[in-house]
Protein backbone atom coordinates (compact mmCIF):
# COMPACT_ATOMS: atom_id res chain seq x y z
CA UNK A 1 0.00 0.00 0.00
CA UNK A 2 2.73 2.46 0.88
CA UNK A 3 4.24 1.52 -2.46
CA UNK A 4 1.36 3.29 -4.51
CA UNK A 5 1.26 6.17 -1.59
CA UNK A 6 4.52 7.11 -2.66
CA UNK A 7 4.00 6.49 -6.18
CA UNK A 8 1.39 9.10 -6.19
CA UNK A 9 3.39 11.80 -4.34
CA UNK A 10 6.28 11.55 -6.73
CA UNK A 11 4.61 11.58 -9.80
CA UNK A 12 1.92 13.93 -10.06
CA UNK A 13 1.62 13.15 -14.12
CA UNK A 14 0.86 10.05 -13.50
CA UNK A 15 -1.78 9.13 -15.94
CA UNK A 16 -4.39 7.62 -12.67
CA UNK A 17 -3.65 11.31 -11.17
CA UNK A 18 -4.75 12.96 -14.64
CA UNK A 19 -7.89 12.65 -16.89
CA UNK A 20 -6.67 11.73 -20.45
CA UNK A 21 -9.68 11.09 -21.98
CA UNK A 22 -12.50 13.21 -19.90
CA UNK A 23 -15.25 11.80 -22.50
CA UNK A 24 -14.05 7.83 -22.40
CA UNK A 25 -13.31 7.93 -18.97
CA UNK A 26 -17.03 9.36 -18.42
CA UNK A 27 -18.33 6.73 -20.61
CA UNK A 28 -16.39 4.11 -18.59
CA UNK A 29 -17.76 5.43 -15.43
CA UNK A 30 -21.16 5.56 -16.64
CA UNK A 31 -20.97 1.79 -17.78
CA UNK A 32 -19.52 0.64 -14.83
CA UNK A 33 -22.28 2.49 -12.79
CA UNK A 34 -24.81 0.37 -14.69
CA UNK A 35 -23.94 -2.76 -13.62
CA UNK A 36 -23.42 -1.63 -9.93
CA UNK A 37 -26.97 -0.57 -9.98
CA UNK A 38 -28.79 -3.40 -10.56
CA UNK A 39 -27.39 -4.85 -7.30
CA UNK A 40 -28.65 -1.87 -5.08
CA UNK A 41 -31.59 -0.83 -3.45
CA UNK A 42 -32.15 2.89 -2.44
CA UNK A 43 -31.37 1.96 1.21
CA UNK A 44 -27.98 0.14 0.10
CA UNK A 45 -24.65 0.85 1.78
CA UNK A 46 -22.19 0.69 -1.32
CA UNK A 47 -18.15 -0.15 -0.64
CA UNK A 48 -15.68 0.25 -3.65
CA UNK A 49 -12.63 -1.27 -2.20
CA UNK A 50 -9.54 0.60 -3.94
CA UNK A 51 -12.01 3.75 -4.81
CA UNK A 52 -8.95 5.17 -6.73
CA UNK A 53 -10.35 8.62 -7.60
CA UNK A 54 -13.77 8.03 -6.34
CA UNK A 55 -15.35 8.72 -9.76
CA UNK A 56 -17.63 5.42 -9.69
CA UNK A 57 -18.66 5.79 -5.54
CA UNK A 58 -19.89 9.45 -6.96
CA UNK A 59 -21.82 8.23 -9.64
CA UNK A 60 -23.15 5.42 -7.35
CA UNK A 61 -24.43 8.04 -5.01
CA UNK A 62 -27.74 8.78 -6.28
CA UNK A 63 -28.80 5.19 -5.81
CA UNK A 64 -27.38 4.08 -2.88
CA UNK A 65 -28.06 5.30 1.07
CA UNK A 66 -24.33 5.51 1.54
CA UNK A 67 -21.25 4.96 -0.38
CA UNK A 68 -17.97 4.48 1.53
CA UNK A 69 -14.56 4.79 -0.71
CA UNK A 70 -11.56 2.64 0.73
CA UNK A 71 -8.16 3.29 -0.37
CA UNK A 72 -4.43 3.78 0.36
CA UNK A 73 -4.56 7.55 -0.22
CA UNK A 74 -7.39 9.80 -0.78
CA UNK A 75 -4.86 11.89 -3.02
CA UNK A 76 -7.04 11.72 -6.01
CA UNK A 77 -10.78 12.10 -4.60
CA UNK A 78 -11.69 15.45 -5.27
CA UNK A 79 -13.61 16.31 -1.46
CA UNK A 80 -15.32 19.55 -2.62
CA UNK A 81 -17.23 17.75 -5.15
CA UNK A 82 -17.88 14.90 -3.56
CA UNK A 83 -21.58 13.56 -2.83
CA UNK A 84 -23.48 13.89 0.68
CA UNK A 85 -23.54 10.42 0.99
CA UNK A 86 -19.71 9.80 0.39
CA UNK A 87 -17.35 8.92 2.82
CA UNK A 88 -13.78 7.75 2.63
CA UNK A 89 -11.72 5.17 4.56
CA UNK A 90 -7.82 5.00 4.16
CA UNK A 91 -6.93 1.59 3.80
CA UNK A 92 -4.94 -0.96 6.37
CA UNK A 93 -2.85 -4.22 5.56
CA UNK A 94 -5.41 -6.82 6.99
CA UNK A 95 -8.72 -4.76 8.23
CA UNK A 96 -11.41 -2.44 7.07
CA UNK A 97 -12.98 0.06 9.49
CA UNK A 98 -16.31 -1.23 9.46
CA UNK A 99 -18.68 -3.33 11.55
CA UNK A 100 -19.64 -6.81 10.98
CA UNK A 101 -22.61 -7.27 8.72
CA UNK A 102 -23.29 -3.39 7.67
CA UNK A 103 -22.70 -3.32 3.93
CA UNK A 104 -24.98 -4.42 1.02
CA UNK A 105 -22.59 -4.55 -1.92
CA UNK A 106 -18.91 -4.52 -1.69
CA UNK A 107 -17.00 -3.75 -5.43
CA UNK A 108 -13.51 -3.66 -6.76
CA UNK A 109 -12.30 -3.56 -10.57
CA UNK A 110 -8.29 -4.21 -11.16
CA UNK A 111 -7.32 -4.31 -7.03
CA UNK A 112 -7.21 -7.96 -6.71
CA UNK A 113 -4.06 -8.53 -9.03
CA UNK A 114 -2.00 -5.72 -6.50
CA UNK A 115 -1.98 -7.98 -3.46
CA UNK A 116 0.06 -10.38 -2.48
CA UNK A 117 -1.97 -13.92 -2.36
CA UNK A 118 -2.20 -13.84 1.86
CA UNK A 119 -2.67 -10.13 1.71
CA UNK A 120 -5.97 -10.70 -0.47
CA UNK A 121 -7.23 -13.36 1.16
CA UNK A 122 -7.18 -11.59 3.92
CA UNK A 123 -9.02 -8.80 2.38
CA UNK A 124 -11.20 -11.16 1.02
CA UNK A 125 -12.51 -12.45 4.55
CA UNK A 126 -12.95 -8.48 5.73
CA UNK A 127 -15.11 -8.01 3.20
CA UNK A 128 -16.94 -11.38 4.08
CA UNK A 129 -17.46 -9.94 7.32
CA UNK A 130 -18.45 -6.78 6.66
CA UNK A 131 -20.71 -7.67 3.80
CA UNK A 132 -24.83 -8.14 5.48
CA UNK A 133 -26.18 -11.93 4.98
CA UNK A 134 -27.11 -12.17 1.90
CA UNK A 135 -24.75 -9.33 0.55
CA UNK A 136 -22.46 -9.53 -2.69
CA UNK A 137 -19.06 -8.50 -3.51
CA UNK A 138 -18.09 -8.08 -7.18
CA UNK A 139 -14.71 -8.46 -8.01
CA UNK A 140 -13.40 -7.57 -11.74
CA UNK A 141 -9.72 -8.43 -12.10
CA UNK A 142 -7.69 -9.78 -15.35
CA UNK A 143 -7.05 -13.18 -16.03
CA UNK A 144 -3.63 -14.79 -16.41
CA UNK A 145 -5.09 -16.25 -19.60
CA UNK A 146 -4.37 -13.56 -21.42
CA UNK A 147 -1.54 -11.81 -19.55
CA UNK A 148 0.74 -10.60 -17.90
CA UNK A 149 -1.27 -7.27 -17.74
CA UNK A 150 1.90 -5.06 -16.41
CA UNK A 151 4.46 -4.34 -16.84
CA UNK A 152 6.13 -7.56 -17.10
CA UNK A 153 4.03 -8.50 -20.80
CA UNK A 154 7.37 -7.02 -22.17
CA UNK A 155 9.56 -9.40 -20.50
CA UNK A 156 7.90 -12.59 -18.81
CA UNK A 157 5.21 -14.79 -18.88
CA UNK A 158 3.05 -14.46 -15.58
CA UNK A 159 2.93 -11.13 -13.88
CA UNK A 160 6.34 -10.35 -11.96
CA UNK A 161 5.96 -6.04 -11.81
CA UNK A 162 3.17 -4.57 -9.57
CA UNK A 163 0.50 -7.30 -10.32
CA UNK A 164 1.38 -9.42 -7.91
CA UNK A 165 -0.62 -12.24 -9.13
CA UNK A 166 -2.85 -12.64 -12.07
CA UNK A 167 -6.03 -15.02 -11.60
CA UNK A 168 -8.01 -17.71 -13.32
CA UNK A 169 -11.63 -18.41 -13.08
CA UNK A 170 -10.77 -21.68 -10.88
CA UNK A 171 -8.41 -19.61 -8.64
CA UNK A 172 -10.86 -16.60 -7.72
CA UNK A 173 -13.39 -19.13 -7.37
CA UNK A 174 -11.33 -21.32 -4.65
CA UNK A 175 -10.17 -17.68 -2.62
CA UNK A 176 -14.29 -16.49 -2.46
CA UNK A 177 -15.03 -20.26 -1.21
CA UNK A 178 -12.45 -20.47 1.23
CA UNK A 179 -13.04 -17.22 2.88
CA UNK A 180 -16.85 -18.17 3.47
CA UNK A 181 -19.04 -17.28 0.25
CA UNK A 182 -21.52 -19.57 -0.72
CA UNK A 183 -22.36 -18.79 -4.08
CA UNK A 184 -19.89 -17.73 -6.61
CA UNK A 185 -21.51 -16.70 -9.93
CA UNK A 186 -19.55 -15.17 -13.54
CA UNK A 187 -21.92 -12.66 -15.08
CA UNK A 188 -21.27 -11.99 -18.78
CA UNK A 189 -21.48 -7.93 -19.23
CA UNK A 190 -21.09 -6.14 -22.22
CA UNK A 191 -20.76 -2.26 -22.67
CA UNK A 192 -22.17 -2.09 -18.85
CA UNK A 193 -25.15 -4.44 -19.80
CA UNK A 194 -25.60 -7.58 -17.52
CA UNK A 195 -26.86 -10.23 -19.87
CA UNK A 196 -26.66 -13.60 -18.14
CA UNK A 197 -24.12 -15.47 -16.01
CA UNK A 198 -21.73 -17.95 -17.39
CA UNK A 199 -21.67 -21.68 -15.77
CA UNK A 200 -18.74 -21.82 -13.93
CA UNK A 201 -17.49 -25.21 -15.79
CA UNK A 202 -18.05 -24.51 -18.82
CA UNK A 203 -15.60 -20.73 -18.10
CA UNK A 204 -13.21 -23.69 -16.43
CA UNK A 205 -13.01 -25.83 -19.58
CA UNK A 206 -12.48 -22.94 -21.92
CA UNK A 207 -10.02 -21.45 -19.98
CA UNK A 208 -7.57 -24.39 -19.60
CA UNK A 209 -8.24 -24.99 -23.38
CA UNK A 210 -7.20 -21.20 -23.91
CA UNK A 211 -3.72 -22.19 -21.65
CA UNK A 212 -2.67 -24.79 -24.51
CA UNK A 213 -2.44 -22.39 -26.95
CA UNK A 214 0.20 -19.99 -27.91
CA UNK A 215 0.38 -16.54 -26.42
CA UNK A 216 -0.07 -14.61 -29.56
CA UNK A 217 -3.58 -16.54 -30.09
CA UNK A 218 -4.43 -15.66 -26.90
CA UNK A 219 -4.00 -11.99 -26.78
CA UNK A 220 -7.23 -11.44 -29.09
CA UNK A 221 -9.93 -8.95 -27.97
CA UNK A 222 -12.74 -11.47 -28.44
CA UNK A 223 -10.59 -13.64 -25.65
CA UNK A 224 -9.86 -10.63 -23.52
CA UNK A 225 -13.40 -10.30 -23.18
CA UNK A 226 -14.52 -13.64 -22.43
CA UNK A 227 -11.75 -14.23 -20.10
CA UNK A 228 -11.71 -10.51 -18.57
CA UNK A 229 -12.53 -12.00 -14.79
CA UNK A 230 -15.99 -10.85 -13.25
CA UNK A 231 -17.05 -12.56 -9.98
CA UNK A 232 -19.75 -12.04 -8.24
CA UNK A 233 -19.55 -13.37 -4.62
CA UNK A 234 -22.72 -14.06 -1.97
CA UNK A 235 -22.11 -14.67 1.50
Amino acid sequence: MQVYAEMFAALPDHPMQRAVDRDQTSTNTARRCRVVRRLLKPESTYLEVGCGDASLPFAVAPYAGEVIGLDVTDSLIDHEAAPSNFRFLLARADKIDLPDNSVDLAHSDQLMEHLHVDDAAAQVREIHRVLKPGGCYLCITPSRVTGPHDISVYFDKEATGFHMREYDYASIRQIFLATGFREIRFPIVVKGNWLTNAPYAFLRSLELALLGLPKRLRETRIVGTVMGIRALAIK
